[in-house]
């Protein structure tokens, strides 16, 4: 199950190029449920999610070679998307002493530094577009989550900001 809430930025943390990275590249098969095919640096895969929930989806990967991933990204459609990932440390002041003490799986995430916010730079057709990404262990977790200061909206239920909708625009 992937919970996870999506913010656009008011400004980029500070020596962004400091942090790691992915760089990625995909294709949708199918939007409703969405499938797509992803390669990550030098990794490639399918993921089918769920079409049901917008916070929480199901969400399954399954492993590709660069050949079959070239074919299914050749048979995509719409627009191919890219971007790169900046794996940035949550903020400290994410969650309350209370809500850790009150979900163990929060804890735990927090513990083993499992959490991180995505920061996801667009390139090529959707230059300029920035979104942040959390991923939660639960959703009381994700209910309990203050945004970084550096985040400006909350988006995660605006369809604009999926990039399965971003690759069916004209």
């Amino acid at each position: 199950m992937e919970i996870e809430k999506k913010y656009t930025v008011k400004n980029l943390p500070e020596e962004l190029d400091s942090y790691p990275y992915h760089l990625i590249e995909q294709g949708y098969l199918n939007v409703r449920p969405a499938i797509r095919v992803r390669k990550q640096d030098d990794i490639y895969y399918m993921t089918y999610k769920g079409a049901a929930g917008v916070m929480a989806k199901e969400e399954y990967n399954l492993e590709l070679d660069e050949e079959s991933y070239r074919h299914m990204l050749s048979k995509a459609d719409g627009n191919i998307i890219t971007k790169k990932r900046y794996l940035i440390p949550l903020n400290e002041d994410a969650f309350t002493k209370e809500a850790i003490a009150a979900d163990r799986a929060l804890s735990e995430a927090l513990d083993k530094k499992e959490m991180v916010i995505e920061l996801d730079v667009f390139m090529g057709r959707f230059e300029g577009t920035v979104v942040a990404e959390v991923e939660f262990p639960s959703l009381e977790a994700a209910a309990a989550y203050k945004a970084a200061d550096w985040f400006d909206e909350d988006v995660t239920e605006d369809p604009r900001y999926r990039n399965s909708y971003m690759s069916r625009l004209p």
